[in-house]
């Protein structure tokens, strides 16, 4: 094996750092090359990653979840065409975001890409604040699926029995029953989690075919006009604002695409798995979803039925449409409901897993408490408690006024691409300048970390093609971040603003003042632990 040049303020002379050692595989030594020690169990291969990365995409799921968006802006026609223009740029997205993990897969991700592509002299703001927003994207996104699970079922309850009256606390106290039992699964650590996403996966793809099937053969289909080309406008100036405004709903049925990169740490051939798990999940959800929506489009009745359905969830009305059985429609609801719940399983583990890494390199108060790991599971304990908390404290919203905690979907798809947005124009800059090396396995040295030589990982697009996919992914983040702030209809009030503004800004405020107090002094980028 490789000897390392090890570079860290506590490496021992006899190659041992705290009792880890360099004879653990090479998926550890190319660890060690990042200068960080494996401190995680690496349980999960290609398929589990697969599984985790396609059911937390969970796309054709996801889109029927947030169907009201394109439907009040952009109308049926808009539906297809926002899909296939979030499918294209989040392909490039994911194809970024899969070179960069190839170049260095870990739990940290976004702020640790930002720190090695970065100049130096901007390297620690840009890749603390980029660590920021990618923890606001993920605990938003998290609350979000949390909260969709929790009113999902009050939506089909109310289906079941029209006289039920949804209160909002019900909707939070169902929400707190799924992250309790996405914590139980999580704290279990070992072999349970990826043994389950595989599971999972399964029901993903054959939950699309329990609802495609029966959908198309009962339902009355629309002519092919009604479908390609039906707009609607709810207000804007122009159909094509309205467009872009109801496009946000498409582009979260595809939020979470560095899942799996957050989980690096705990996969095996990480630099190669990652990739394939990223790229393969989003042509699988891609392919799924485009053909959900057309076949729910062509089978969808009364619009506005479905738009102004009690339930709250479109599909749940279309469903009783096209079956006209409410049986049949609870049937098929159920299945959403039940992947619904597995994605905030998956959902936990990833976003705690980005907020342990980034506590292990020091960006956040009380870092030293957050960044513990269980001798006994290998599981970054308190880090999965506190996105617990957090959700769940957020869930306390929805008793106020659910029009404030539906604005954390917004918060969600504005932090994370505003993460991908960083990163992914750093990696622009710097192919451009050819600054990136070959990939190369056997060098002895530290690499892609501040100050480091930069090397591609073992996937990578060459030539001019990298430039066009990454650039065209620069665009399409800039105009998803752009429109995840607008409202959804022209003329706004208290009820109907879009507060993810406030949200997402406020706390990168917060975070510049805590920059400013403290983390300056003790934030310096990844911590070379090796």
């Amino acid at each position: 094996m490789a000897s390392y040049e090890l570079k860290d303020r506590a490496a021992s002379n006899d190659q041992e750092v705290q009792g880890y050692s360099f004879n653990n595989g090479s998926d550890n030594a190319n660890l060690a090359r990042l200068g960080k020690k494996a401190v995680l169990k690496r349980n999960f291969g290609i398929l589990s990653l697969l599984g985790f990365s396609c059911t937390i995409l969970a796309t054709w799921e996801g889109l029927l979840d947030t169907f009201l968006m394109p439907l009040q802006n952009g109308g049926p026609a808009g539906a297809v065409y926002s899909f296939i223009f979030a499918w294209t740029g989040t392909a490039c997205c994911f194809t970024v975001l899969s070179e960069m993990a190839s170049m260095a897969p870990t739990s940290g991700g976004q702020y640790h890409w930002c720190a090695m592509l970065a100049p130096s002299r901007y390297m620690k703001f840009l890749s603390y604040i980029t660590g920021w927003v990618t923890c606001i994207g993920w605990q938003a996104a998290f609350a979000s699926a949390s909260y969709l699970a929790g009113t999902e079922i009050q939506g089909v309850a109310t289906l079941a029995n029209s006289t039920y009256d949804q209160k909002p606390y019900q909707g939070t106290l169902i929400m707190w029953a799924a992250v309790f039992l996405a914590l139980a699964i999580n704290i279990v650590g070992g072999k349970l989690l990826p043994r389950l996403e595989l599971l999972i996966l399964v029901i993903h793809v054959l939950g699309y075919f329990g609802i495609l099937i029966p959908m198309t053969y009962m339902a009355n289909h629309k002519t092919s006009h009604e479908v390609f080309k039906d707009f609607v406008n709810s207000g804007f100036p122009t159909n094509g604002l309205s467009w872009f405004v109801g496009m946000t709903g498409c582009v979260f049925a595809f939020a979470g695409g560095d899942a799996a990169v957050h989980m690096a740490e705990e996969a095996s051939n990480a630099s190669v798995a990652i990739p394939r798990a990223i790229l393969l999940s989003v042509l699988i959800n891609g392919t799924l979803g485009f053909t959900m929506l057309i076949a729910v489009l062509f089978c969808m009745g009364d619009v506005k039925a479905a738009i102004n359905t009690p339930t709250g969830y479109p599909y749940i009305e279309i469903f009783h449409q096209a079956t006209d059985s409410i049986s049949g429609a609870l049937g098929m609801s159920s299945i959403l409901l039940i992947i619904a719940i597995c994605s905030v399983i998956g959902m936990l583990a990833a976003t705690s897993r980005q907020f342990w890494s980034f506590a292990r390199d020091r960006g956040v108060p009380g870092w030293r408490f957050w960044s513990k790991v269980s001798p006994t599971t290998h599981i970054p304990t308190y880090s999965v408690l506190l996105t617990m908390t957090v959700s769940c404290l957020l869930g306390l919203i929805n008793i106020g006024s659910a029009v404030a905690l539906n604005d954390i979907l917004s918060m969600a798809v504005s932090g994370i691409y505003l993460s991908y947005l960083i990163s992914g124009s750093l990696l622009l800059w710097r192919r451009c300048t050819g600054a990136i090396s070959q990939y190369s396995d056997g060098e002895d040295m530290l690499i892609n970390v501040p100050g480091a030589k930069l090397m591609w990982g073992p996937f990578r697009v060459p030539g001019i093609l990298g430039i066009l996919v990454n650039g065209y992914a620069v665009i399409y983040m800039v105009i998803v971040i752009f429109f995840s702030f607008w409202p959804t209809q022209m003329s706004v009030d208290p009820t109907t603003m879009n507060f993810s503004v406030v949200g997402t800004m406020g706390t990168i405020i917060l975070a510049i003042i805590y920059y400013a107090l403290r983390a300056r002094k003790v934030y310096q980028g990844p911590v070379m632990e090796l």
